[in-house]
């Protein structure tokens, strides 16, 4: 039997019933450059549009078109390598991929092979156990196939070729990577630094951000990598964590029955929880690699990259840096408000005016919950970070109570309104007079004699007792810490 453990909180390993196993895997992510218009043509890239609706001459392969190039894309790329700490080629080169499909209509793609737009990089994760840094191999450009359906019609396939030409960021790891769940913290660290450059919007469900996952199995102690299987197109993380756990173990099953994996291109079918073989693996001079005569190789001037250079923003790693150093959050609290622009941008918004540790738990708390719930993103967040801003400073002026705040904010979200119109509408103004609060728990020590005799003989538990009869009494706005000082006065 295999069996997937960790053995703490560092290791991940498969236990056979012969040998321990450690998993490689590495990682060829497709992202899609965030631009109106494709790589080598004018036409559209906007999702959704009928089939063959964006399709130019060159993107139909029809004979004499020739492709033209798209600076932005090439200045998208660019920026991504920058923002991977990568090497920029200023040397580099368009090749011809030559395979069929039916939906690539030239019978080859225009990708990259010995001269990418970018060189080695790297990308840094937060896990439970530290620092990890993952290597970047490359980021060359490529266009992308279209799209064949299969559903449509019993006998045939129907092909949409709005996607053929969309310009793809193809960025493959070094094989640094150990377990699924480094490999979900290292596709979100990616998507999140593509988003804060706008260079790929990372929306999985639109075909945005997929990933070839490439997979193999060693014994604990060896140095030399297994044969490994590449999983094609795998567009979600979860499905990703799904098949490298069935095909590591598929691995070390036939490696411990004696026999050999083959190198082998396979599908991660999603209903069955299994890979299934799709081809033998194809090596490079299985494509037939040979530079595009159409397209002249890139010559790009270093003015072009520093100038490219002094537009990048804030990154993740630097954003969380500052957070921690400035505003005093921990680095968990940090790793989370940095993890998307949106997020980091809402936080700082409400702390120009709000209290920054409190700030953090309200939005990680109870505005993550409601933006869970409504499925939303908090770019849509039906509570501004001004009514949120003043929703804490209610709080740490102490007008209201941390319960009486859930109660606003409870309203709020139906009504983005001022939180103080709603304290001062709906009477829920902390009661803070020492005097009246005097009066409340006089009187409830009065009424409650037995307790207090049996709290003075040592049921200390008592005091929760109380404080509950404050507060009901008082309809919840009294003032928890003026309470506990007078009633343990009382009480003495």
């Amino acid at each position: 039997m295999v069996e997937i453990m960790t053995e703490n909180k560092f290791d991940y390993f498969i236990n056979g019933e012969k040998n321990k196993w450690e998993v490689i895997i590495g990682l060829e992510v497709h992202a899609q450059v965030l631009s109106k218009s494709k790589l080598f043509s004018s036409s559209s890239t906007k999702f959704g549009a009928e089939p063959n609706t964006q399709v130019s001459l060159v993107d139909s392969a029809l004979p004499g078109m020739l492709p033209v190039i798209n600076q932005f894309c090439i200045e998208q790329s660019i920026k991504t390598g920058l923002g991977l700490k990568a090497k920029i080629n200023r040397h580099s080169v368009f090749d011809r991929k030559n395979y069929f499909y039916a939906d690539l209509p030239q019978g080859y793609q225009i990708s990259q092979y010995k001269n990418p737009i970018v060189g080695e990089g790297e990308v840094i994760l937060d896990m439970p156990y530290g620092t990890k840094k993952i290597g970047i191999e490359r980021l060359h450009l490529e266009q992308d196939a279209g799209k064949s359906i299969h559903d449509m019609d019993p006998e045939n396939t129907f092909v949409d070729l709005n996607r053929s030409g969309i310009a793809l960021m193809e960025i493959v790891s070094k094989p640094d990577l150990r377990s699924p769940e480094e490999v979900n913290a290292y596709v979100k660290k990616l998507r999140s630094i593509m988003r804060y450059l706008a260079t790929c919007d990372g929306n999985m469900q639109e075909g945005s951000l997929r990933a070839d996952v490439n997979v193999s199995v060693r014994k604990v102690g060896d140095i030399k990598y297994g044969t490994r299987c590449e999983i094609k197109n795998v567009n979600s993380i979860k499905f990703m964590q799904m098949a490298i756990e069935y095909e590591a173990k598929r691995q070390v099953e036939l490696l411990e029955d004696g026999k050999a994996v083959d190198q082998e291109t396979r599908l991660f079918d999603t209903k069955k929880n299994k890979t299934k073989s799709m081809r033998l693996k194809e090596e490079a001079h299985d494509y037939r690699y040979f530079p595009d005569p159409d397209l002249l190789p890139l010559e790009i001037d270093k003015s072009l990259i520093d100038k490219l250079k002094k537009t990048l923003p804030e990154l993740p790693d630097e954003k969380k840096d500052r957070f921690m150093k400035i505003y005093n959050i921990s680095a968990y609290e940090a790793n989370i408000l940095v993890s998307e622009k949106e997020i980091s941008d809402y936080y700082e918004e409400v702390i120009k005016q709000a209290d920054k540790k409190l700030a953090a738990n309200w939005i990680m708390g109870d505005l993550f919950a409601v933006l869970n719930k409504k499925n939303i993103s908090i770019a849509r967040s039906p509570v501004s970070p001004k009514n949120l801003s003043i929703l804490i400073n209610l709080i740490s002026s102490e007008e209201i109570s941390g319960r009486i705040a859930k109660e606003v904010f409870e309203i709020m979200i139906e009504k983005d309104d001022n939180p103080k119109v709603i304290v001062e509408s709906k009477g829920l103004r902390q009661q803070s007079d020492p005097i009246e609060l005097e009066k409340i728990i006089t009187e409830i020590l009065t009424k409650n004699k037995d307790k207090v005799a049996q709290y003075k003989n040592g049921k200390e538990k008592l005091f929760g007792f109380f404080i509950g009869q404050v507060m009901k009494s008082s309809g919840g706005r009294a003032n928890p810490k003026l309470v506990n000082e007078i009633l343990k006065s009382k009480l003495k």
